[in-house]
């Protein structure tokens, strides 16, 4: 699938003021400083559609984006950045929980990991509740460009291993790289299918 059309629609706090459509959405989320910014503008090749920064914690609102104007990538804050307040964090969790559990439209989640570090307990977490709310998601590990290959192999291999100790059946995932437009055409076309099969459903 190319991305042809993508345009920022609305960010809030509130699901209910999510837009009133019927389009599938696909949610990205991830810790702080995982490259999500930088991601979702490589998928959709466009370098400012969401904002990036050297500073962690950059988004802090549901941001919806309209593709191709048949569906929405929603861009979700990312969680445990060590600097918000617990106010902020409390009120992240609060909207990122009620999004996940009140939004009808979601298809799936594509739950961001940085490649670089081994297993860490607050995704381990998140991955558990994803999975004990019923909540259709994907693994997406980023930053694959900086380590070598090898390494890369073994670190993805650590993670399924990590993730068989819990679950039957291992979620479909991808490896990434925003630099190098590794995994583009891959999630896109995954969308694509999930889309066409919703259609057929």
């Amino acid at each position: 699938m190319n991305v042809a059309h993508a345009e920022f629609v609305v960010s809030n706090t509130k699901v209910d003021l999510c837009p009133k459509t019927n389009l599938p959405e696909y949610a990205f989320i991830g810790r702080s400083n995982v490259g999500k910014s930088t991601l979702i503008n490589m998928l959709c090749n466009k370098k400012k559609l969401a904002k990036t920064s050297s500073r962690p914690g950059k988004t802090q609102l549901i941001n919806h984006f309209l593709i191709n104007k048949k569906w929405y990538l929603v861009d979700l804050p990312g969680y445990g950045y060590a600097r918000a307040s617990k106010t902020q964090k409390k009120t992240f969790q609060k909207f990122i929980i009620d999004y996940f559990t009140k939004r009808k439209e979601l298809v799936s989640a594509f739950l961001l990991i940085d490649l670089r570090h081994n297993p860490q307990p607050i995704d381990m977490d998140f991955l558990r509740w994803l999975g004990e709310n019923f909540i259709p998601f994907s693994i997406v590990f980023t930053k694959a460009d900086k380590i070598n290959e090898k390494d890369l192999e073994r670190k993805v291999s650590d993670y399924l291993l990590k993730l068989k100790e819990e679950w039957e059946s291992l979620p479909q995932y991808f490896v990434t790289s925003s630099e190098k437009k590794l995994g583009q055409e891959s999630i896109l076309n995954y969308i694509k299918q999930t889309n066409e099969d919703i259609k057929n459903f």
